[in-house]
């Protein structure tokens, strides 16, 4: 996983709530085996219509999405992540995600950024007017700012999730920074607890 300590870059106004991991990226794709060319199949059953908002060319470069409320909700699959940063977002804003759906997004370096209850509409109405609109989302401070709508809030961050972050640490990376108390358990571990066949 690559650190993120500031994602800054225009949106996609994605006016639409309870979107579920199955509409960000429908059942059919799931049967690839690795975790790229999901983003071919990001939004797939509504990219049919040619009104989406993926299909307008003035937001072809966005790399932060806005949404409505309750993103990501439905079943655990996280290639619904996969998908969204495929395609090249880098971080997600909604008043709120499913717990499972968050979780991912931390796991796999996609920020999800929590805000009040009618920010993102206001986000998203100034985003439809203006799509130059540059939003920046600072890890480390735990703010989203948007200088051209004099838009500027936090949202919440764990600490331990920021430290994911700045760090660039998937499970596997913050497991090998425990390498050396790992190591020193083992070689202290009693004589007759089981040991690997390794």
């Amino acid at each position: 996983m690559e650190a993120v300590h500031i994602v800054t870059g225009t949106a996609v106004p994605l006016d639409r709530s309870d979107v579920d991991t199955d509409q960000i990226i429908p059942a059919e794709w799931l049967k690839r085996v690795e975790r790229t060319g999901f983003g071919k199949g990001l939004f797939s059953t509504w990219r049919d219509d040619r009104d989406f908002v993926l299909n307008d060319e003035r937001f072809a470069h966005a790399t932060i999405l806005v949404a409505g409320t309750n993103f990501g909700t439905g079943s655990s699959r996280e290639h619904a992540v996969w998908a969204l940063m495929d395609y090249g977002f880098r971080a997600v804003v909604a008043p709120r995600f499913s717990d499972i759906f968050r979780n991912n997004c931390t796991k796999n370096g996609l920020v999800p950024v929590i805000v009040e209850e009618g920010i993102e509409a206001e986000l998203i109405a100034a985003i439809q007017a203006d799509p130059s609109i540059e939003l920046t989302i600072d890890v480390e401070r735990s703010t989203l700012e948007a200088p051209a709508i004099g838009l500027s809030v936090e949202f919440p961050l764990d600490d331990s999730v920021r430290h994911r972050f700045l760090e660039g640490l998937d499970d596997i990376g913050i497991t090998m920074g425990l390498a050396d108390q790992i190591d020193d358990y083992e070689s202290h571990r009693p004589s007759w607890m089981p040991v690997s066949a390794a």
